[in-house]
C-alpha cells in the first residue's frame, strides 16, 4: 500500500470479512465488491481470535507442529483474495494464532491454486510470551493463584506498529498472531496517513474506528436485532462494516452496499460502547482512548459520522492473556415434557447431586439449569433452584448438569448418573446427551514494553 504525504491523503476505505472465527465465510464477498467499486485506497480486515481460540490453536500446535492457526482460513480468503489482488486490497488478520506463519505457506498455497502467482505476505510476531520471555520473567509475572499451573498459552496483545510497517513494504497479506483487535485496523490506518506515534488523538479515533469493525455484524445489525423492540431488515443478509477513514481522524461507518441490516445511531452506540469498561479510558496497545465526548451524527442512509474521539497516552504495559489447564468438564441433558415437566426436570437434578455424595463425589462443583425455565440467569452453585422448589412449569423443559472435575474418570462419573436417569427415575425422561471434554482457564497479567520485541517479517 502506498503512503501518501499527509498534507492531502485521500479517503481510506477498511472493510471488516469476519467478526470471530465462526463466522459467515461468505460475508466478505460483498465487502470486496463495495470496496473494489468505490475505487481508492481500501484494506479488508479478519478478526477471527478470541482468547479462547489462540488456546485451543496452541494445543492444535503441540499435537501438530505445523497447525495452529485459522482453520478454516482458506474457507474466509478463498471467495476474495483474487478480487483483492486485482483490486490491489490488502488483508490484515489475526487468523495465524498460535502459528502466523504456518498461514502465510497456506495462503502462498492458496494463491498458487488460484492462478494468482506469488504473494507478498509478512508475518507479526513477537506475542507469544512462552517463547519469548525466559522462564522466570514470565513466572514473575503471573498472578499468584497460577503458580505451577500447567500453561496452555501465554500472549500479549501487540499493537498496530508492525502491521503498519508490514504495509508500508508492499504487503499484500499481514497475518498476525495475538494483537489487540482494532490494531487490525489502526495499522492500515497508520500506514496510510502516516500518523505520528504520539498524535493520540489521531490514535484514538483509529483505534474506535476498528473497534466498531472488529466484531462484524454486530455493529450493522446482528447483534443489536430485537423482534418488535429493535427491529432490523433483512437480517439473514446483513452486511458486514466498511469504514471510511479521513486523515483528520473524523470517519464515517457504513455496510457493505446492496445488503441487508442497518446502521444507525442506535447500531454504533452500542458497539462504540461494546466490552469498554471506562468510556474516558479505554487502554489499548497503542493509546489511551476516550469516547465520553464523542459525537455522533446521520450522514446519509446506513451512514454514521463519528467525531470527537480524543487520546491520551498509551499505558506503560501490555495486557497478556494465559490459559492453563483447568480439569475436565462433564455436561449431561436430559429432556421431560407434558404435565409437571419441570418439577420432574427438577427432581433429576437433585438426584445426579445426591448421587455424587453417595459415590464420594459431593465436593464437585455441580451446575443444574432447566433449559426453558431457568439457566442464563440461575448460578453455577445452583441456589436459584434451590430457593424456587416450585419451578414454573412449561410444556418441556431439557436439563442440563454441569459438573467440574479434577480428572477425567471423575467427569465420567458425573456424566454416568446423568445417563442413569433413563431408568432411575424420575418418569419420562429421553434424549440423554452426555460430553466430557478438558477444561481450559484463563487468567490475566501485564508485561512491561520494553519486555518483547515485536516484529514483522516477509515468509516466502
Amino acid at each position: 500500500m502506498t503512503v501518501r504525504p499527509a498534507s492531502s491523503p485521500p479517503v481510506l476505505r477498511i472493510g471488516c470479512g469476519a467478526g470471530f472465527s465462526g463466522d459467515r465465510w461468505d460475508a466478505a464477498v460483498p465487502v470486496v465488491e463495495t470496496l473494489a467499486a468505490a475505487g481508492g485506497p481500501a484494506v479488508l480486515m479478519y478478526e477471527t481470535l478470541a482468547e479462547r481460540t489462540l488456546a485451543l490453536a496452541q494445543l492444535q500446535r503441540r499435537q501438530q507442529p505445523d497447525a495452529g492457526w485459522e482453520p478454516t482460513l482458506e474457507r474466509f480468503l478463498e471467495p476474495v483474495l483474487a478480487r483483492c489482488v486485482a483490486a490491489g486490497v490488502p488483508i490484515v488478520g489475526n487468523f495465524g494464532a498460535a502459528n502466523p506463519r504456518g498461514a502465510a505457506g497456506r495462503l502462498h498455497a492458496l494463491a498458487a491454486q488460484l492462478g494468482l502467482g506469488p504473494l507478498r505476505i509478512a508475518v507479526v510476531e513477537g506475542d507469544d510470551l512462552l517463547t519469548a520471555l525466559p522462564a522466570a520473567s514470565l513466572r514473575e509475572l503471573l498472578p499468584a493463584g497460577l503458580a505451577g499451573q500447567p500453561l496452555v498459552s501465554a500472549n500479549a496483545y501487540l499493537g498496530a506498529q508492525e502491521i503498519a510497517g508490514a504495509l508500508r513494504a508492499g504487503a499484500q497479506i499481514v497475518v498476525t498472531g495475538r494483537v489487540a483487535d482494532p490494531a487490525l485496523a489502526l495499522g492500515a490506518i497508520l500506514a496510510h496517513f502516516d500518523w505520528p506515534a504520539d498524535a493520540w488523538d489521531l490514535l484514538a479515533a483509529g483505534t474506535m474506528a476498528g473497534h466498531l469493525l472488529e466484531c462484524g455484524a454486530q455493529v450493522t445489525g446482528g447483534y443489536f436485532a430485537d423482534p418488535g423492540v429493535k427491529d432490523v431488515p433483512r437480517l439473514a443478509e446483513a452486511g458486514f462494516p466498511i469504514v471510511e477513514m479521513h486523515a483528520d481522524g473524523r470517519f464515517v461507518i457504513t455496510k457493505a452496499a446492496d445488503t441487508g441490516g442497518c446502521v444507525d445511531r442506535r447500531t454504533v452506540t452500542e458497539q462504540l460502547l461494546y466490552e469498554v469498561h471506562d468510556p474516558a479510558a479505554y487502554l489499548t496497545p497503542d493509546v489511551t482512548a476516550d469516547i465520553s465526548q464523542a459525537e455522533l451524527a446521520e450522514d446519509g442512509p446506513d451512514r454514521i459520522e463519528v467525531r470527537g474521539v480524543r487520546g491520551h497516552p498509551r499505558p506503560a504495559t501490555l495486557k497478556a492473556t494465559v490459559c492453563y489447564e483447568g480439569g475436565w468438564l462433564a455436561e449431561g441433558e436430559i429432556s421431560y415434557a407434558g404435565p409437571n415437566a419441570a418439577a420432574r426436570a427438577q427432581l433429576a437434578g437433585e438426584v445426579v447431586r445426591d448421587r455424587l455424595v453417595h459415590v464420594g463425589l459431593g465436593h464437585v462443583p455441580l451446575r443444574r439449569d432447566l433449559i426453558g425455565v431457568v439457566s442464563v440467569f440461575a448460578d453455577d452453585a445452583g441456589r436459584w433452584l434451590e430457593q424456587h422448589p416450585a419451578a414454573p412449569d412449561a410444556p418441556d423443559v431439557r436439563l442440563r448438569v454441569a459438573g467440574a472435575t479434577t480428572t477425567r474418570a471423575e467427569a465420567e462419573a458425573v456424566a454416568r448418573e446423568v445417563l442413569a436417569l433413563y431408568t432411575c427415575g424420575p418418569a419420562a425422561g429421553g434424549g440423554v446427551r452426555t460430553t466430557v471434554t478438558p477444561r481450559l482457564a484463563s487468567d490475566s497479567c501485564y508485561v512491561p514494553r520494553d519486555w518483547l520485541q515485536p516484529r514483522w517479517r516477509f515468509v516466502p
